[in-house]
């Protein structure tokens, strides 16, 4: 896997398991802004919230010329069964590998009921219609940060 990603450089070309059925891969996106956001697991409580908020706000990005998708390191199957319970409109990257969370650096050590484990930091990255990061957060909330980046995107 390629060197980690840093701000204001191009993202190394990519490609991962898709619940769309087909493989994303970011230099098939070349032209238009995506919004990669990372989240621990499918159905539980904040990243359901945040993919809510993400669904809800899909016309607004799609204006802007920007794609929204998700990923974790639930399987294509965990994916499925997310989109269908609260009717998705944009893809769920499976990460089962941690390539993708490797090459953004997100998998932090995590504090689970008294007992440290490594997983997914909630984080967020911008990639510009060149395929550069031009957005980077980490350490959010997952309410209301949908529209935090919406704000984001139209001030590129």
């Amino acid at each position: 896997m390629p060197a980690k990603v840093s701000l204001g450089k191009k993202v190394p070309a990519f490609s991962i398991a898709s619940s769309s059925g087909e493989t994303f891969s970011l230099t098939a996106n070349k032209g238009k802004k995506i919004v990669l956001y990372f989240y621990p697991k499918d159905s539980t409580p904040g990243c359901t919230t945040e993919s809510i908020e993400f669904n809800e706000l899909l016309p607004q990005f799609k204006k802007l010329n920007a794609i929204v998708v998700g990923v974790s390191r639930d399987s294509l199957k965990s994916h499925d069964k997310f989109i269908c319970k609260y009717d998705f409109k944009f893809e769920l990257l499976s990460d089962e590998e941690e390539e993708l969370c490797n090459l953004f650096d997100v998998i932090k050590e995590k504090n689970m009921y008294g007992k440290k484990v490594m997983g997914i930091e909630r984080s967020t990255f911008v990639i510009d219609e060149d395929q550069k990061l031009v957005g980077e957060f980490r350490k959010i909330k997952a309410q209301g940060h949908a529209k935090e980046m919406l704000q984001f995107v139209k001030g590129l």
